[in-house]
């Protein structure tokens, strides 16, 4: 259960990305609802970094990954906390802690893809 860093032993675990939770889903309640399909190693929703609000998404670490992938055909399209999840394997593991203890906002990112950049002719 750690809104902060991961167990040392995470290799190996089978991660699946949790989405559309509420704010108020806490890592408990998450780890509770899954541990009925297998044992859980990790809980971690990422919040904001300025906010500390939950960003709606959680990863949930499996020892198993057969528990994983029993747990993510039950749950996903279940209904929690009023929300509809969606479910599925995790595509990339955690970014590393080094990335985190940046200060300020992130780098802006210009040229292509935002509005109002077209001109009309």
């Amino acid at each position: 259960m750690s809104y902060g860093r991961p167990p040392p032993d995470v290799e190996g675990m089978t991660s699946l990305k949790v989405d559309n939770l509420t704010y108020r889903t806490s890592p408990d309640t998450l780890r509770r609802v899954f541990e009925k399909y297998g044992r859980v190693g990790d809980v971690y929703i990422p919040r904001d970094r300025y906010t500390k609000e939950s960003r709606g998404f959680a990863f949930v670490r499996f020892h198993d990954k057969r528990d994983a992938e029993d747990a993510m055909d039950a749950m996903d399209g279940a209904v929690l906390d009023g929300r509809e999840l969606r479910v599925q394997m995790a595509r990339y593991g955690r970014p590393p802690d080094s990335h985190h203890s940046r200060r300020g906002p992130p780098p802006r990112r210009y040229g292509g893809g935002g509005y109002g950049r077209r001109s009309r002719r």
